[in-house]
């Protein structure tokens, strides 16, 4: 069950801590591998989140995968929400631990969906625009969605501008489905 203000609270503790012992960027560090390792391992989040298996066999799972991978704060962290049984809101800690970073950071996550891979140039031309019209760092992030077929989708942490042929479709299909033209017959 998702739960947006333990993760909150969590993540601002351990952002807190990290910046207090200097480590924030190697605890940022931590918290990507951990984000990754739950989307590409979902099998780790089903063994977090089962309330058959007992916290001290979570916490050795836990100490196997991130042995000497993780940082002193993030393990002393890990076990901590073993001890308080929240280490089912691991992943999402871990999301909001890198939205509090990127926001204390001045970083704004943009994402790009295109019909078909875009090179580097255009990229880096994409990135040098969007960063001259905002005050923060941009960090760029690409996905291909052929369904598009043709334009691009930018989506900002609070905005989305779709400039793609499939949107434009659709809102000639709408348009048509609105027409009120009735031919005479006579």
């Amino acid at each position: 069950m998702r739960n947006p203000r333990l993760a909150s609270r969590y993540a601002k503790s351990l952002i807190d801590l990290s910046s207090e012992k200097g480590q924030l960027e190697a605890v940022q560090a931590d918290m990507l591998f951990l984000q990754q390792l739950s989307k590409t391992n979902p099998d780790v989040v089903s063994v977090l989140k089962s309330p058959i298996i007992k916290p001290e066999k979570k916490q050795q799972i836990l100490a196997a995968i991130l042995n000497s991978r993780v940082s002193a704060i993030t393990s002393a962290f890990v076990k901590l929400l073993v001890i308080k049984g929240r280490e089912g809101n691991l992943p999402e800690i871990a999301g909001e631990y890198l939205r509090q970073y990127n926001t204390l950071k001045g970083i704004s996550k943009v994402r790009i969906t295109t019909a078909v891979p875009v090179d580097a140039g255009v990229l880096n031309v994409i990135k040098q625009k969007a960063e001259a019209g905002s005050d923060k760092k941009i960090e760029l992030e690409t996905a291909v969605n052929a369904e598009l077929i043709g334009g691009f989708v930018l989506e900002t942490e609070d905005k989305l501008f779709d400039a793609s042929v499939l949107r434009d479709l659709k809102d000639i299909r709408k348009q048509f489905e609105g027409n009120v033209f009735v031919p005479e017959l006579k």
